[in-house]
């Protein structure tokens, strides 16, 4: 049986970090991935997937990730349901995140700030980040793609290439274009 995803997209919001009463992390986000079509007036339109991290894969998120980040995604699909308040049974679906790959330098976003918060330089994290994204897109050139990162290092997972995986601005280079932004407001997200 297989139940894999994998996303590419944007968060659409800053990510909070919760811890269970186990002292566990967690966080949950969603990311915002574009269709790679238009409606019939020519918008592109995009699809809000809620994902949740786990452990120090979750950590890392809270500390270099904020919305708008552009991140790839790997994991698995898992449904679940509880009671609400008011007696009905409520129903989820999560991508519940294998492997997390930040696919951008983090002072590549507007306003970030350039260092990590505790008086450190991020050039060593944003050189790192650098080496994740070239590597990603080297990788969509070659017959399979390894796409892992974080957590154990225990999930490495091919898949078949495919080099229209990505919208692109650009057709004669066939690479993706990462460096567009998806306008979303507050009424657009699903909670």
């Amino acid at each position: 049986m297989i139940n894999r995803v994998v996303l590419v997209g944007r968060l659409t919001r800053d990510p909070e970090l919760k811890y269970t009463t186990n002292n566990i992390a967690n966080l949950r986000f969603t990311v915002a991935v574009n269709r790679q079509f238009t409606n019939q007036s020519g918008e592109r339109q995009a699809d809000f997937i809620n994902c949740v991290a786990w452990r120090a894969q979750a950590e890392n998120m809270a500390r270099f990730l904020k919305k708008g980040s552009l991140i790839g995604v790997e994991g698995r699909i898992e449904t679940g349901s509880f009671q609400g308040q008011d007696g009905q049974t409520r129903y989820t679906t999560d991508v519940v995140a294998d492997s997390v790959q930040f696919l951008e330098p983090r002072n590549a976003q507007a306003g970030a700030p350039q260092n990590d918060g505790f008086g450190n330089n991020n050039n060593d994290f944003n050189q790192f980040q650098n080496n994740q994204f070239n590597q990603f897109q080297n990788n969509n050139n070659t017959q399979t793609n390894t796409f892992s990162a974080g957590g154990n290092g225990a999930n490495n997972n091919t898949f078949p290439a495919n080099n229209n995986a990505f919208p692109t601005n650009n057709t004669s280079n066939n690479k993706p274009d990462f460096n567009s932004t998806i306008d979303i407001s507050d009424d657009d997200l699903p909670f």
